[in-house]
């Protein structure tokens, strides 16, 4: 049986959860898709049935980032859209069980930041991860000036977001951002064979152990959220910005002026 929170799908295997994307083909980024999957992973926490989330999403990449041919980028009510996506951002950080993410395809800027709400990531080899940030004339987002440094350190963190360039399965399995590359047909059996090891374990010492792990995480998320907010919002007021929506859309590289 499926249980819906309006994109995302869950179904159960033991005290696994799989939660599933299902905005095909490319499960484009939105703050009503981070509500939904906040929302089910929360109902998660509460559930002592249940240990791991297996995170994957259905189609040809696992998530594209923001939808920059919309005229609303990020679906939001238009106000702040990318502080209502900042504030579901951090009630993604906040849950309490391990998650394992399922990679294939593209996982691009506020995608990128979703991969890496997990705890683990397993990618098939067609998986590309990319902070294309500056390619747009923007500043990151989703807190990845944080989280993608603490992953693959400050230097390879710095490549990617200052060259917007797009990382492979294999290069990123080097770099420690991903865990274990498998093929596409094997991805989501891999995915959930790992999060099936994990919920094998002592529930609660799991939690409490990858609490420690994760320790002023949250904090770290919000202020830098906060911070990357206050520069973006700058930065979509220039030029740049929109040579870099333009070039983008139509596949060449931005004309930008610095201003």
């Amino acid at each position: 049986m499926v249980e819906r929170h309006g994109d995302v799908g869950i179904t159960r295997d033991g005290y696994v959860a799989v939660l599933e994307i299902r905005r095909p083909p490319n499960n484009h980024a939105s703050v009503e898709l981070m509500r939904h999957l906040a929302d089910a992973l929360h109902i998660i926490d509460g559930d002592r049935n249940t240990r791991v989330s297996l995170l994957c999403a259905e189609g040809k990449n696992f998530c594209a980032g923001a939808d920059f041919s919309s005229s609303s980028p990020l679906g939001g009510t238009g106000e702040d859209d990318t502080r209502q996506l900042y504030h579901e951002a951090a009630r993604l950080f906040a849950v309490r069980k391990p998650i394992v993410a399922a990679v294939q395809g593209a996982a691009v800027g506020a995608g990128l930041g979703l991969a890496l709400v997990a705890d683990f990531r397993i990618a098939a080899p067609e998986a590309r991860f990319v902070a294309n940030f500056v390619k747009l004339g923007f500043h990151p987002g989703f807190a990845l000036t944080y989280t993608l440094p603490r992953l693959i350190g400050h230097q390879k963190a710095l490549l990617m977001c200052l060259t917007g360039r797009r990382i492979k399965a294999e290069q990123a399995l080097d770099w420690g951002l991903v865990d274990e590359v498998v093929p596409l047909e094997r991805l989501r059996e891999a995915a959930l064979a790992l999060a099936q090891e994990i919920a094998e374990n002592g529930p609660i010492a799991v939690e409490v152990t990858r609490a420690s792990l994760r320790q002023d995480l949250l904090a770290a998320v919000t202020a830098h959220t906060d911070r990357e907010h206050a520069e973006q919002a700058r930065l979509r007021r220039t030029d740049d910005f929109l040579e870099g929506i333009r070039a983008v859309a139509e596949r060449r590289p931005g004309r930008f002026t610095g201003t």
